[in-house]
């Protein structure tokens, strides 16, 4: 009895949520049926939105429409191989260049384009009043264990899911490391953890040096199934 004392006001919470949303009540950032927007500030839903694009390239390339990227979508592989890919999309740039194109999984594209407007460019207008116009990234896709290993869980490199960035440059021409500049005092490390801090509200998992040496020169980005901001 106490137990469903408990659960009822949840339920009842939940039935008022889901009746907001059928009537069309709910903006649609807060409606857990409509698309992603990613013109839209991250919430608490944008997780949940990031994962129904996996196995959907409809609704994939409906959100990314909005993006601003230059896409280009990929062949699925066969299911065959080693690590085998399905609604995959070549990332070559958008308002910001990269230092080479990647591949990545729908959710990680959509998830790079909310981090690339809602959490890099504001810190870096915060910190040095200018844009990021260009990211250097290490790659995404490797077909390979967690951290190379010969044995254990695959890395969510192997599904296109991660990647890996290791500097940025500003309009200016200025080029920030993560590398040189995380250890150090001042705007570059304090940029670096804004940014930091920002791509935790677009990605599942962001993990830089202070987790642990192997990450000592980039950030890791991943859209996998756990969740982690270190």
């Amino acid at each position: 009895m106490r137990s469903l004392k408990v659960l009822l006001p949840l339920l009842i919470v939940i039935a008022l949520f889901a009746f907001s949303a059928w009537c069309g009540w709910l903006p649609p950032a807060w409606n857990p049926w409509a698309p992603l927007d990613v013109r839209a500030e991250p919430n608490l839903l944008t997780r949940y939105k990031l994962s129904r694009l996996r196995d959907n390239p409809q609704l994939c390339d409906q959100v990314l429409s909005q993006s601003g990227l230059r896409l280009t979508r990929q062949q699925d592989s066969s299911p065959d191989v080693a690590c085998p890919l399905s609604n995959t999309l070549r990332v070559q740039g958008g308002a910001v260049a990269l230092s080479s194109s990647f591949l990545a999984s729908c959710p990680l594209a959509v998830a790079f384009a909310l981090f690339e407007r809602h959490g890099l460019q504001p810190a870096a207008q915060a910190v040095y009043g200018q844009a990021v116009v260009r990211v250097d990234h290490l790659g995404s896709f490797a077909c390979r264990n967690m951290y190379g290993r010969e044995q254990g869980a695959r890395s969510q490199h192997a599904s296109a899911n991660a990647l890996d960035i290791a500097g940025f440059r500003l309009a200016d021409g200025r080029s920030i490391s993560v590398l040189r500049d995380w250890p150090k005092q001042g705007a570059d490390a304090r940029f670096l953890r804004l940014a930091r801090d920002g791509a935790c509200d677009s990605f599942n998992v962001v993990l830089g040096p202070d987790y642990n040496a192997a990450h000592r020169n980039h950030f890791h980005l991943d859209v996998g199934p756990w969740w982690l901001c270190r």
